[in-house]
């Protein structure tokens, strides 16, 4: 889509502070991080939400799933992680084009309406 900010991203027409990319998903650090490390893991591909989803993305979605540890790893939560799909306008979804969070690097609430996520 030619407005979507994360498809411009995943285009390389905006820059990212990126911590991984192939062809199929990149992940970048959030620009306004609710902790020391919150980054997004988004599919190349346009999807508007989770919602959107079918089973043609079932791998894609898989490999996102899988991928969420080994870049939660790298980026030193070894005590452990937040993943968040915010989904539709009632989910607190804001930027329509599917994007994971994932947050830590400090004690996290159990909580977790206190952490504001786009």
């Amino acid at each position: 889509m030619s407005d979507c900010l994360f498809c411009k991203i995943a285009a390389g027409e905006i820059p990212a502070k990126k911590i991984y990319e192939d062809d199929e998903v990149i992940a970048f650090h959030d620009i306004h991080p609710v902790a020391p490390v919150h980054f997004l893991l988004v599919p190349k591909i346009h999807l508007d939400s989770l919602a959107q989803a079918e089973a043609q993305h079932q791998a894609l979605l898989g490999k996102m799933m899988l991928l969420t540890s080994k870049l939660a790893a790298e980026q030193g939560l070894s005590d452990g992680y937040r993943t968040i799909i915010n989904t539709g306008h009632g989910g607190g979804q804001t930027f329509f084009h599917l994007h994971m969070h994932i947050i830590g690097g400090k004690p996290l609430s159990t909580n977790i309406s206190e952490i504001s996520t786009q």
